[in-house]
Formats: C-alpha cells, sequence, structure tokens
C-alpha cells in the first residue's frame, strides 16, 4: 500500500524540501566522517584499496538506507521465510520476503512493473531469492483470502508461481466478482495452466489452506506489517531492510547492491 500525500500547499512543499535537505546533510555529514576516519586509519598504512572504499561505502549507504526506511528503530527480529513459495535459487545469498495481497492494486503494480527487472538482474542470475507471504486484507479486498486460498491450491501441484502470475495480471476480471463467480473464474485458470481440476477444486472449496494463510497474516502482524506490499530484504547475517509500499526498482537496488558488497 502506497502512502498518497496532497501536494496543494505552500507547507507541505516546505516540509518535503527540509526533509530533503534534511537526508542530504546527513549523508553529506556521514560520507565526510567516513573519509575522516579512513584518512586517520591509514596514515602509517598501506593506501587504502578501491574494494576497501567499496565496501565501506555500500556499509554506509546501507546503514544510511536503513534508518531512512525504518525510522521507528524498532527492536531487530528475526524474518522467517516459514515454508512458502521460493521464487529464484534457494542458496541465494539474499532474500526478498514478500507480504502480499493478491486483490492489492499497489502489489499487481509491483509485480507488473518492479518484479520483471529484479529478476531480470538479481533473482536469474543467483543473486536473490523471492519468498511471497499471504497477507489478504479482508476489510478491503473481499476476495484476496480466496484468491490467496487458489495460489496455495495451484502450489499443492507445484505451479504456484504461473497462478501467481495470472492472478496478478488479471486482477481487474476477477477482483469484483460474487463468490459463485469467483470460484468458475479461478477454476478457470487452473485449466489454463493444466492443474488437475477435480484436485485444485476440492482444495478451493473446503478452503484447505486458510489456517496457513492466517499464520502468514499472524507473522506478518508480528513484523509491523499493516498494508500492502511490504518487504524485508537482506539474510540472517546482516539483518533485514523493511521496505513498504510498491517502491520503484531503483530503491530495490541500491538495498540488494549494498547488501551483496558487505
Amino acid at each position: 500500500m502506497e502512502e498518497h500525500v496532497g501536494n496543494t500547499n505552500n507547507e507541505t512543499s516546505v516540509k518535503t524540501k527540509n526533509n530533503t535537505l534534511v537526508v542530504g546533510l546527513i549523508v553529506v555529514v556521514a560520507v565526510a566522517a567516513f573519509f575522516a576516519g579512513l584518512y586517520v586509519s591509514n596514515l602509517n598504512s598501506d593506501q587504502v584499496t578501491k574494494k576497501e572504499v567499496e565496501e565501506a561505502m555500500a556499509k554506509l549507504e546501507l546503514k544510511i538506507l536503513q534508518d531512512r526506511l525504518n525510522p521507528s528503530q524498532r527492536p531487530a527480529v528475526e524474518i522467517s521465510t516459514d515454508d512458502d513459495p521460493v521464487r529464484g535459487n534457494a542458496n541465494a545469498p539474499i532474500t526478498i520476503i514478500e507480504f502480499s495481497d493478491f486483490q492489492c492494486p499497489f502489489c499487481a503494480r509491483f509485480h507488473i512493473q518492479t518484479l520483471p527487472l529484479i529478476l531480470d538482474e538479481y533473482i536469474n542470475t543467483g543473486k536473490v531469492k523471492l519468498v511471497y507471504r499471504d497477507f489478504p486484507i479482508q476489510g478491503a479486498h473481499p476476495n484476496a483470502m480466496p484468491a490467496a486460498v487458489a495460489a496455495e491450491c495451484a502450489d499443492e501441484q507445484k505451479r504456484f508461481w504461473e497462478y501467481h502470475d495470472m492472478l496478478f495480471e488479471r486482477q481487474n476480471q476477477w477482483n469484483k466478482l460474487e463468490a459463485f463467480e469467483l470460484v468458475s473464474m479461478f477454476t478457470q485458470y487452473a485449466g489454463e495452466i493444466e492443474l488437475n481440476i477435480e484436485q485444485f477444486s476440492d482444495c478451493l472449496n473446503i478452503g484447505r489452506y486458510v489456517s496457513e494463510i492466517q499464520k502468514d497474516l499472524d507473522d506478518g502482524r508480528n513484523y509491523g506489517i499493516t498494508g500492502t506490499p511490504g518487504f524485508f530484504v537482506g539474510n540472517a547475517d546482516i539483518g533485514f531492510v523493511e521496505v513498504k509500499g510498491a517502491q520503484p526498482f531503483e530503491n530495490f537496488k541500491k538495498i540488494i547492491d549494498a547488501q551483496l558488497i558487505t
């Protein structure tokens, strides 16, 4: 879920400019302090290498990103992938854990506009894996829970990602349907990717994975997720950076590149 902030008066404009200036000042001061420390530490040593500079700057940038993206500075928690679907190399050094809602328009935007770029540069090259966890917001999106169950039923037949992609790409086809039409549409999608329809229908009709989806919801709330999409990027060793909303590819790139160097 994105935050929409009006920009209709001078006060908002001033606040935005001030925030930008503050962030810029923090960066300038941090960089200056870094180079001052680097100079002192190397007075009696060999010349610092380019790699050492890049690694130190990556750590600095990552710290700044963490401070900006996690202003509340909540105590660190271990972010679990549970046993949810994984896209990419299971041994990739960096993990993106996504909490998402199939009926959320901002989640669809991420998966249609941003994810393909992450796939090309990081997931398909083995640097990053994506873990999808369900966070259907029933109050706003009444069809989100049935969609999540349908995707889990597709996962039961090892076809989660094909079904996942179809749900987001065709969100406008099913997001306002009534229950009977919704089940019919989801079953049609299952047929298109050649699932066993009888097995899929039994799974969907009894809501086999509702408890699994509820566990994702509970975990997400414990991690501070309040809207979708919500992401945690990192690993257990270096920690995770929280990213809120359908952020552009460039924001993910900055975080991932910094984490890959550290």
